[in-house]
């Protein structure tokens, strides 16, 4: 069963989109996250019919998500859908999950990272462009060879904003 539900933002209304995932044996389900999307996105999922509205089952996001905008949280524990995206789409995922909060790496260190370097650069930044779990997945952090801002689903403005939440931001 798909699952949504929308969370104020200093960004805008977000839209978390989620499936019922079972718990270890004995546990109760819980949520697995499928899309966190921001107003005017590139690509952002759409409700669909048939998805259920339930805040309920999001409040643990929605809460993980106000400390992080508070400044709160650095780290976020969200499960997520498991089989989304290619092979190359999922390592380079993963890469981006390991860039620390605060901190910025560049789509040429990324695509070392998932041994894509070179002409791989951009196969990487497809990949990271097709992550559908902004904020939580922190694909802002990815920034230009020179330090420039670039690509952003969500919109430069976006992106910088929470660089700058993060402190992550180099003085001009």
């Amino acid at each position: 069963m798909t699952m949504y539900a929308t969370v104020d933002s200093p960004l805008g209304e977000l839209l978390l989109v989620g499936e019922e995932a079972a718990g270890p044996a004995g546990a109760a389900a819980g949520i697995a996250l499928v899309s966190l999307s921001l107003p005017g996105q590139k690509g952002a999922a759409v409700v669909q019919d048939g998805w259920r509205h339930d805040p309920a089952a999001f409040e643990g996001i929605a809460a993980q998500l106000r400390e992080y905008f508070e400044g709160r949280r650095t780290r976020f524990d969200v499960r997520y859908a498991d089989g989304r995206g290619t092979d190359f789409q999922r390592r380079v995922w993963a890469a981006l999950d390991a860039v620390p909060y605060g901190e910025t790496v560049s789509y040429g260190q990324i695509a070392e990272r998932v041994g894509s370097a070179g002409a791989g650069v951009r196969a990487v930044g497809t990949a990271i462009g097709r992550n559908p779990l902004l904020v939580v997945r922190p694909c802002h952090r990815v920034i230009g060879a020179d330090g420039a801002l670039r690509g952003y689903a969500g919109g430069l403005e976006r992106k910088e904003r929470l660089l700058g939440l993060e402190g992550a931001l180099a003085a001009g």
